[in-house]
């Protein structure tokens, strides 16, 4: 009978789940490989064989929110009017943010100073935007967006959701109908790039 895996992917996730708390909450200071390891009742030991240490454990916590982001992208279904695609993808940005909003610091801040995404990382962080880089493509193919360079209106567009976002997440001035806000600003934005 094969011995079971000590450290398995439920470990891994909640191992990067506390991290990014603590990360989100205390900064690169309160993100100490002892007390993740107490915190999430495993050894240091289980952190070291995961992640090789924390220079490694930064970078899949940075990993992981695009993996995350991306999976979320990945689930919104493609239809034939790319406009309205725009749309729901804007939507799940905001839902895996919410969902995940402690891995967003290390996504898009200076969580941890001195760290630098290595090139696989980036190309994760990558990959998670390919569903609106489609529909985009799409949208100017069939002639319902302007027709210009498509890294343009992605760059737009990924803007103003992550704009919306961040202000959800890190400012007190919320409102009630903060999604029925985010939905009417994500629209009219898309609206600015109709032909």
């Amino acid at each position: 009978m094969a011995r079971p895996r000590a450290h398995d992917d439920a470990l891994r996730t909640r191992l990067l789940d506390r991290a990014g708390e603590l990360l989100s909450a205390q900064g690169p200071e309160g993100l100490g490989l002892r007390r993740l390891a107490a915190d999430v009742g495993t050894s240091t030991t289980a952190v070291y064989s995961l992640f090789g240490g924390k220079p490694g454990l930064v970078r899949e916590l940075y990993a992981e929110g695009f993996q995350r982001l991306g999976d979320r992208m990945a689930q919104v279904p493609r239809t034939d009017d790319p406009v309205a695609d725009m749309c729901a993808l804007g939507l799940a940005y905001r839902e895996s943010a919410l969902a995940n909003p402690h891995f967003y610091s290390i996504m898009f801040g200076r969580a941890v100073p001195d760290f630098v995404p290595d090139e696989e990382s980036v190309q994760t962080a990558l990959r998670s935007i390919r569903p609106l880089q489609d529909a985009v493509a799409r949208g100017i193919e069939q002639g319902l967006l302007a027709d210009t360079d498509p890294d343009e209106i992605t760059f737009a567009a990924w803007a103003l959701v992550h704009g919306l976002v961040s202000l959800e997440l890190n400012s007190p001035l919320t409102h009630d109908d903060t999604s029925a806000r985010y939905e009417r600003a994500l629209v009219n934005g898309i609206a600015g790039w109709r032909r």
